[in-house]
């Protein structure tokens, strides 16, 4: 239906069901990380939702359009009965034109979202979790920067640090990274991946983390201290821009002496790195930003601040990391290998008393429901399925209750047992339980069905030359002794 007000209507009730479901999400008892971290990845989900629907919320009531105000107009006039008989008239059709539509309550949407969000949640949403990490990563408690680690060691003219003594200064660009090789493409490279790791990172293993604050608040300490000189491994650029007349922007590289400059002006180097940069310029004119990047060396002190920030927020997760690193490295492979199947075990043994804690006091052990609840005791006598009926033929299986006792006989276990003893599953074994009576009965089939049956030596007629008539056994008989 088009109506503004009642989309707006629904998009409220929405928002509140939601924020329902995010209190009901902290309000469940949670004991192990991997809960935690599947309900906080659940309310981020919510949350995104609630941004969404608020957003067509504001751009409804800035009605930039004017349809809510000519509608509320409409309904206010003097013309309201005739506008709401029209609405109506317009309901009454679509449900004309549509009489069976299926129509599904909106609060039955955050009910599933609750059944499958909790405590038992589906296997599908349990992998989607576990893709997210690496085994090393541990649901989120550990770094993984190997991949990393590597990329560090083949970068020009670095210290090659252990990987332990990495984890614990990779954010000291002042002194972990030699300034001559900042300027490089590999480290640029290094830098975007390094940064992309540990925002990745940080919206996997703590999705309700404001980083959008963190950004800004980084952005705003950049913005201060770059004029300044004051960001670490940078603090000498503050001074050299204060001379643009001796800085060569295509360069990236500011001189001391006006003849030291314009002598370079003429090199080769400097007029391969001036046509590149003009044609960057006019890429970035065409794709309509063509300020965005004016100085590549503030670019690469940005990345290293905002890294540096990443590396604070997680400096709890940080310090864990390293300590468990150093724990596997003074295990043996055999020891490894226990702490491996010994965490195994552990996850295990915590589904098991999950499911022993979600378990349904059934004594009587009366057959579940649709809900997955016993089924009421007057209902289980009334249907009789506290009567057994065993079967010789499917292996002495006993069937409760007279009905699934009938649907079995069509069913795979007892057409598996008749094949076997070699009968046909056929109507006229019906009832038939008993080995022996089966084989019975079919002998007993077999003998009438015998007098039907078309023999050829008893059935088939010969005739000899004088006109005598035979069977096919006394013919052959004859012919053989020479008679006929």
């Amino acid at each position: 239906m088009n109506n503004l007000i009642e989309r707006q209507r629904g998009l409220h009730e929405e928002i509140e069901r939601l924020e329902q479901a995010i209190v009901d999400q902290f309000m469940e008892d949670l004991k192990t990380h991997r809960d935690r971290l599947r309900n906080e990845h659940i309310v981020d989900r919510f949350l995104t939702r609630i941004s969404d629907k608020s957003n067509n919320l504001y751009d409804m009531y800035e009605d930039k359009d004017g349809l809510r105000q000519s509608e509320i107009e409409a309904l206010s006039a003097s013309t309201e009965f005739s506008e709401f008989y029209e609405r109506l008239r317009v309901i009454k059709d679509h449900h004309r034109k549509y009489p069976n539509e299926p129509v599904e309550p909106p609060e039955m949407e955050f009910i599933h979202m609750n059944l499958t969000s909790g405590g038992d949640a589906e296997d599908g949403e349990e992998d989607e979790l576990e893709k997210k990490f690496s085994g090393e990563e541990s649901y989120g408690r550990y770094l993984d920067m190997n991949a990393l680690h590597g990329k560090y060691i083949n970068l020009k003219d670095v210290k090659k640090l252990e990987y332990l003594q990495y984890l614990s200064e990779f954010d000291d660009f002042a002194n972990a990274y030699p300034k001559q090789m900042k300027t490089s493409p590999d480290y640029k490279q290094y830098l975007n991946d390094l940064s992309e790791y540990l925002y990745s990172f940080f919206r996997r293993a703590r999705p309700l983390f404001d980083l959008a604050e963190l950004e800004e608040k980084a952005q705003k300490e950049m913005d201060e201290k770059w004029e300044s000189g004051q960001i670490a491994g940078w603090e000498d650029i503050g001074n050299e821009m204060l001379d643009p007349e001796l800085y060569c922007n295509a360069c990236q590289k500011q001189f001391s002496k006006k003849t030291v400059y314009d002598a370079h002006l003429t090199g080769k180097k400097h007029r391969k790195n001036a046509e590149k940069l003009k044609q960057e310029q006019t890429t970035e004119e065409t794709n309509g930003h063509s300020d965005t990047k004016q100085d590549r060396r503030k670019e690469l002190a940005w990345k290293e601040l905002l890294i540096a920030k990443y590396a604070e927020g997680l400096s709890d997760i940080r310090e864990e990391t390293k300590a468990n690193v150093e724990r596997k490295q003074a295990l043996t492979d055999k020891e490894r290998t226990l702490e491996q199947d010994q965490e195994e075990i552990d996850l295990a043994e915590q589904e098991s008393d999950d499911e022993d804690e979600d378990r349904i006091y059934n004594p009587l052990k009366l057959p579940l429901g649709w809900d997955g609840k016993p089924i009421p005791y007057w209902l289980y006598k009334l249907h009789g399925l506290g009567v057994e009926y065993p079967c010789e033929i499917c292996g002495n299986y006993v069937y409760m209750g007279r009905k699934a006792f009938d649907k079995h006989f069509q069913e795979w276990r007892h057409a598996h047992g008749m094949r076997c003893l070699g009968i046909p599953n056929t109507r006229h074994f019906h009832e038939i339980t008993k080995i022996d009576d089966a084989f019975a009965l079919y002998g007993k089939l077999k003998k009438e069905n015998a007098q039907e049956d078309f023999v050829p030596d008893s059935m088939e007629e010969y005739e000899d030359d004088e006109g005598n008539v035979f069977n096919r056994k006394t013919y052959e008989d004859l012919r053989r002794q020479g008679i006929i």
